[in-house]
């Protein structure tokens, strides 16, 4: 995860593990969530993230997320690479490809720590 700050890391990280590790399935979409915000700026978390975001669609045999996610999977590097990704979206296919979305305070604080 290079370039990315080491604070950021371990949010990424945690939240990762954090999705992984639960069994209910809306936890588990809050985690990979916060993780996609977290992950945006940087190509390899971000289309990690994805890909953790399609395995789960693919798990509830959501058809329309799944489609969803591969096209994020798609974009999600060029994106990263070229800065071009809206703040504070969820990264899910009812956010919409390119909406911006507020922050909550506790993310906001995230992001916004010094490296």
């Amino acid at each position: 995860m290079s370039g990315m700050p080491e604070h950021l890391r371990q949010a990424y990280t945690a939240e990762m593990v954090a999705a992984r590790d639960t069994g209910e399935a809306d936890e588990r979409w809050h985690h990979l969530e916060r993780a996609h915000i977290i992950s945006q700026p940087y190509l390899w978390p971000h289309t990690r993230n994805h890909i953790a975001m399609l395995g789960l669609a693919l798990h509830q045999r959501d058809r329309r997320e799944a489609l969803g996610q591969i096209v994020r999977i798609v974009v999600a590097a060029p994106g990263s690479a070229l800065g071009r990704y809206p703040e504070g979206n969820t990264g899910r296919t009812r956010a919409g490809l390119m909406t911006t979305m507020p922050l909550s305070a506790e993310m906001a604080v995230i992001l916004a720590q010094s490296p």
